[in-house]
């Protein structure tokens, strides 16, 4: 990972540093994706018993904060390493990086064997290039 000047991101991936992380990014997606569906499970639960008038304290307001917290540390293994989720549903992920002097998007989608692609910033998915 290098750090360089003036530039969007603080953090630029060489293509073999990004290959290198895709275990843990794996493992950070998954862990993500569950701790979001189980949260999802547990808020439409509270909001089913809110109109019963029942008691939303103890034990099921305690799951809701422990899984709404290990979303966000999950998150933060993201967020720490400037490396970009964007898209969940897809694990659609970009790495920051220098490719002929131009800040760009090591691009990688889930289900993808290896880091194949690259795009401009403001590319996006659809301006996604062979390396």
């Amino acid at each position: 990972m290098s750090e360089s000047g003036p530039h969007r991101f603080r953090t630029h991936y060489t293509v073999a540093e990004a290959k290198a992380l895709l275990p843990q990014v794996r493992h950070w997606l998954v862990r993500v994706v569950q701790s979001r569906d189980r949260l999802e499970k547990v808020e439409q639960r509270l909001e089913s018993l809110r109109g019963l008038h029942n008691d939303l304290g103890g034990a099921q307001v305690n799951e809701w904060v422990r899984l709404l917290c290990d979303l966000k540390r999950n998150l933060m293994e993201f967020h720490r390493r400037d490396i970009q989720l964007k898209d969940l549903d897809r694990g659609l992920v970009d790495f920051p990086a220098i490719r002929d002097g131009k800040e760009v998007f090591l691009c990688w989608e889930q289900g993808e064997d290896d880091i194949e692609f690259w795009h401009d910033l403001d590319a996006g998915y659809g301006g996604r290039e062979k390396l």
